[in-house]
């Protein structure tokens, strides 16, 4: 019989030699350019909003001179669009159920178009009310089908960082239409705002066509028994053949497909396109996906009502206010705006995978609350001063920009990322619709109030109770908001349900801490009872 120590050393002689390369842990999987390029593709389209926000900031000035009107339709003017997009928005969750999230997409692109067409074409007031209407409707397709795709698309490894992507656009847009202001600044003024407003259609039209090439989301393909079709785009957007599989796994059973099913294509039951959603979202929801709910809406509504779009719309306003008196100083101001905004979302995007979207979220409000209080007290001196104080005028233009960075690295791109990932794969599309139906009537209601609010209260009083209300925001996201990083879209409805989640998480540590503190007292009591016993067997024997 053989020696079994021979053996084993015959064994270990026939294996290669190991290096110091074997030891190391297993690399992380790079990423992966094919599903970048979709959710780059597709997030383009909140270039939308962005441009209208930025450009419209800068237009208003000449649309006012050009039609004489009065501040209160500067507000309606301004802000209605975000009320428009409440159409648009409720109106894609069903249309993307019905023909796919790309060609919804498409859809997008031509009713924007459409509507920059008319906004550029426009004689009076109301004529250009009609093309904000119809520009509104597209912009809520695109805000509400961008994440929607672009996280359906994505590996769960590099999820938070492709679907940070549409706030990544819309802070590219925002720069757009800045730079459009000040380039076409120069014309003459019945001219230049229709020139900064038309331009929009121009990216409409580009991204139109381009996005016909992106593929389908594999997950709609699941709902509509394409397996074969979702295979090939998974194969392709995930960081390996078995992720893929896993992945695809998880979809067939979240839309009641067997596991073990490997046709082409299967017949599945059709669905109502949204009316038993919308009664499992609102009338019988179960307690995860309430949690859900209230999570998304909330997290969208403090987006809003803390106050971006009145900072981001009405800067050169609150430029004048601090001290700045020329246009032209005015709109390079602005542009500062656009390019701190864009270079902290492009920040925040490598952030969001690496640190978790609770912490970046939670110290992005903390500095909104810090920047928004030094901008109150800015611009109060302001107002109660006399003289220019050109300190004070730095401190409300440093703080403007200081509160828009703190904004982008955190509550901005999150409050798309987190909505957008956390609903059931069946209430995905209009869960998703709820948020940005909620985040557009809330930035419509703040841009449309804060002129009337700073001639009410001051534009310092704004700025106050901005601060306040992040602070309240603040609460929200501690207490309500579970982290959802590393986690598949098809794990997530484990992680809601509870509304005292935090509270739960306090006393199970409290109850550790209770134990590990009562073992430690009776490990030292035994200890000290060993040593008392030594001493006096000792000393006996002494």
């Amino acid at each position: 019989m053989a020696d079994p120590k021979s053996q084993n050393n015959v064994i270990l002689a026939c294996q290669p030699p190991k290096t110091l390369e074997d030891f190391d842990p297993p690399k992380k999987p790079g990423r992966n350019v094919y599903a970048i390029a979709c959710a780059t593709l597709a997030s383009m389209t909140s270039v939308l909003l962005g441009y209208d926000i930025g450009v419209m900031s800068g237009a208003i000035i000449y649309i006012k001179k050009d039609l004489k009107i009065s501040d209160l339709r500067v507000e309606v003017l301004v802000g209605i669009l975000n009320l428009y997009c409440l159409i648009g928005s409720c109106a894609a969750g069903r249309t993307s159920d019905w023909i796919g999230r790309r060609y919804t997409i498409v859809v997008a692109q031509v009713i924007f178009f459409v509507g920059a067409i008319l906004m550029g074409f426009a004689t009076n007031y109301a004529f250009l009310m009609v093309g904000r209407f119809v520009a509104g409707i597209g912009v809520g397709f695109a805000l509400m089908i961008a994440p929607v795709y672009t996280t359906e698309v994505s590996p769960a490894s590099t999820r938070g960082f492709l679907t940070s992507f549409p706030e990544v656009f819309i802070n590219a847009g925002i720069l757009l239409g800045y730079v459009s202001n000040y380039g076409f600044s120069k014309l003459p003024t019945h001219l230049g705002w229709r020139l900064m407003l038309g331009a929009g259609a121009i990216p409409s039209f580009i991204l139109g066509i381009v996005v016909l090439g992106m593929p389908e989301s594999p997950r709609w393909l699941v709902m509509q028994g394409r397996l074969r079709e979702a295979k090939k785009v998974l194969d392709k957007t995930s960081d390996s053949q078995e992720e893929a599989d896993i992945r695809l796994a998880d979809i067939k059973g979240a839309a009641g497909i067997p596991e073990n099913c490997t046709a082409d294509i299967v017949p599945v039951i059709k669905q109502s396109h949204g009316e038993d959603v919308w009664k499992e979202l609102f009338l019988h929801p179960t307690p995860a996906v309430r949690h859900a709910l209230i999570a998304a809406v909330g997290i969208h509504f403090f987006q809003q009502i803390t106050g971006i779009d009145s900072v981001v719309l009405y800067s050169p306003r609150i430029f004048e206010k601090a001290g700045i008196k020329s246009t032209n100083d005015k709109l390079l101001a602005a542009m500062a705006v656009g390019f701190s905004k864009t270079i902290f979302i492009l920040v925040a995007t490598f952030l969001l995978d690496r640190i978790g979207r609770r912490p970046l979220l939670l110290s992005s409000v903390a500095g909104m609350i810090f920047s928004f209080a030094m901008l109150g007290t800015g611009m109060t001196i302001i107002e109660h001063s006399d003289t220019k104080l050109t300190w004070a005028v730095a401190l409300c233009i440093a703080m403007v920009l200081a509160f828009v960075a703190f904004f982008s690295i955190g509550m901005g791109p999150i409050a798309w990322v987190y909505s957008s990932e956390i609903f059931p794969l069946r209430l995905r599309a209009q869960g998703a619709s709820i948020g940005v139906a909620v985040n557009r009537v809330t930035s419509g209601v703040i841009s449309m109030t804060f002129l009337s609010l700073s001639h009410g209260i001051t534009f310092g009083g704004a700025f106050f109770l901005y601060a306040s209300i992040a602070t309240v925001s603040w609460f929200f996201f501690y207490f309500m908001l579970p982290e959802t990083q590393g986690r598949t879209l098809e794990d997530m409805e484990g992680l809601f349900g509870n509304f005292g989640w935090k509270f739960a998480e306090f006393k199970k540590i409290k109850k550790q801490q209770q134990n590990h503190d009562l073992n430690e007292e009776v490990k030292g009591t035994g200890n000290g009872n060993d040593r008392g016993q030594i001493q006096l067997g000792t000393n006996g024997h002494t």
